[in-house]
């Protein structure tokens, strides 16, 4: 399977025309549909629904759906190889690919990346943002170079730093609610409220057990991944919102934040795959984060 196809198969997942496509590759239609075809008997499964006559719109198979996710995943690794490679001079330039979930700790990681730029101006940082599973997944793919998660990572497969600093989990409320009276949040203030929490299943044991209740037991309305959506939910009264601290500036808006008592922190730690080869730009923002922390 060639890469130039995969191209070719993501454009035509994009534009959802075998028609607009070519045009946007400057390829002919035939030609284009012949490359297709040809990929589709090399796979031995049908990945596009032709349109009618009718219309002309294309539609992905289930293959179709497996092969467009697979295929942006490796023109993207593609591409950061190819950078990598082309950028191994003695000049450090370059691109550092860190995956993260929503937290205050990401000041000390580019903390360490101003101090690199003073030094080494045309190293470029690419954020994403994502739970647990979305960073360890894109680790081991190669599509990242270092991921900052919570609890600990299975030393078998990662290299990690401790992060001194923790977040502390607490309640996102509107301002109005009766719990915004309290200074602190205790568990059995929530045990009958609405509860907006992570869809995260690794927070899952660490707020049942602050809680002294089975997830499944409470009053739970929403879930989420963006705690800025979260806050959406929680303005306009949906419920009380399970979240760390420093992420929303409740600051002149309707709603506040209480942390929760006994209070409970969350750790966290920057990881890597053992035995990685970093690029030059990546090696020198681990260095710089060790010397920090």
């Amino acid at each position: 399977m060639e890469l130039r196809v995969l191209q070719y198969f993501l454009a035509v997942a994009r534009e959802q025309s075998i028609s607009g496509a070519a045009e946007s590759l400057h390829l002919s239609q035939p030609t284009l549909s012949t490359q297709l075809k040809a990929m589709e008997d090399e796979l031995g499964k049908q990945l596009l629904i032709r349109g009618t006559k009718g219309s002309r719109k294309v539609t992905l198979t289930e293959e179709g759906m497996i092969l467009r996710k697979r295929a942006e995943e490796i023109l993207q690794l593609v591409k950061k190889t190819e950078d990598e490679i082309t950028l191994s001079d003695e000049t450090i330039v370059g691109d550092v690919y860190i995956g993260t979930g929503e937290t205050d700790i990401v000041r000390l990681m580019a903390r360490a990346a101003k101090k690199i730029q003073e030094q080494y101006p045309e190293i470029h940082y690419h954020i994403s943002s994502g739970n647990a599973e979305y960073v360890l997944e894109y680790l081991d793919k190669g599509l990242i170079d270092f991921g900052l998660i919570y609890g600990t990572a299975d030393p078998q497969k990662y290299e990690s730093i401790p992060i001194p600093a923790k977040d502390t989990w607490g309640v996102l409320m509107r301002r109005d609610s009766p719990l915004a009276q309290k200074e602190f949040i205790q568990s059995e203030d929530l045990w009958d409220k609405p509860l907006i929490i992570s869809h995260q299943k690794s927070d899952n044991p660490y707020i049942a057990s602050w809680l002294n209740r089975d997830i499944s037991k409470l009053n739970i309305v929403a879930t989420y991944n963006l705690v800025f959506n979260a806050s959406l939910l929680v303005d306009e009264g949906l419920g009380y919102a399970l979240t760390f601290d420093k992420l929303i500036n409740t600051e002149g808006s309707n709603l506040c934040f209480r942390p929760l008592s006994p209070q409970l922190d969350a750790a966290a730690c920057i990881v890597w795959k053992r035995y990685q080869i970093f690029s030059k730009a990546a090696e020198r923002f681990i260095q710089q984060v060790q010397e920090f922390f």
